[in-house]
């Protein structure tokens, strides 16, 4: 552990990470990138746990939207999550890193089911652990997945990729180029001036819990790790400003 601030992390990977910047399907070299920066946490002695969206597959919302029952469509969301976590398992394990991925839904014959204790004690044998299927509910997004997970695995932070954006804006900054980061935000603020953070269930779960959020670009180099080492990148999240 020495030279690292964390001691456990959750790491939120949205849907279109996965697709290298396609948008949609999953990317060979993409997710082996992603590999190899979570391995190097591990080979730092810092437990590693993943919540996995699927907005590069599905979103239930979206496919709501267009007519499918929200429920069904909330539900093969969740699937999609599982396809995503499969092909991070895949990587990581190509990179010779113990993994478990761990479903919020009844899956055998390719997760285990999610049981917190279970998933606390592979952490502490020094393997990543990959959470699918969103919280298990439907009209629940995977970022309260992640919020929910990191609470109750008791990480130390939350970490949140974002696709080619370093840290939250006032605005979208690829829409508006007088957009201004934000280097420190408390978590009212973030909630009032309803910056897209987090939807704002997670949010508020974080807040109740004190659980500090660092938003980041995975695709900056040695990102992961500079966060670990305690590098001010992206914009925290917290109590306090």
């Amino acid at each position: 552990m020495t030279g690292t601030r964390y001691r456990r992390v959750l790491l939120k990977l949205s849907g279109e990470a996965f697709s290298g910047g396609a948008g949609f399907g999953i990317d060979g070299a993409t997710v082996t990138r992603i590999a190899r920066q979570i391995k190097d946490l591990v080979n730092a002695g810092v437990e590693v746990a993943v919540v996995v969206g699927a907005g590069n597959i599905l979103r239930g919302r979206n496919a709501a939207k267009e007519g499918m029952d929200r429920v069904t469509a909330d539900y093969a969301g969740m699937l999609a999550t599982v396809i995503n976590a499969l092909a991070l398992q895949d990587a990581l394990e190509r990179e010779e890193v113990q993994t478990r991925t761990q479903s919020a839904i009844t899956i055998q014959q390719v997760a285990e089911p999610y049981i917190r204790r279970r998933a606390i004690r592979h952490l502490e044998k020094g393997r990543v652990v990959i959470f699918a299927g969103g919280t298990g509910n439907p009209y629940m997004s995977t970022d309260t997945a992640a919020a929910l997970r990191a609470i109750e695995i008791g990480a130390d932070i939350l970490l949140m990729t974002k696709n080619e954006v370093d840290g939250i804006y006032t605005a979208d900054p690829k829409k508006d180029p007088s957009a201004v980061k934000f280097d420190k935000l408390t978590y009212l603020e973030a909630l009032n001036r309803r910056l897209e953070v987090m939807d704002s269930t997670a949010l508020s779960l974080c807040l109740e819990n004190k659980l500090p959020i660092i938003v980041f670009d995975l695709n900056a180099p040695d990102s992961l790790g500079r966060i670990i080492r305690g590098e001010a990148i992206g914009t925290i999240v917290s109590s306090e400003v």
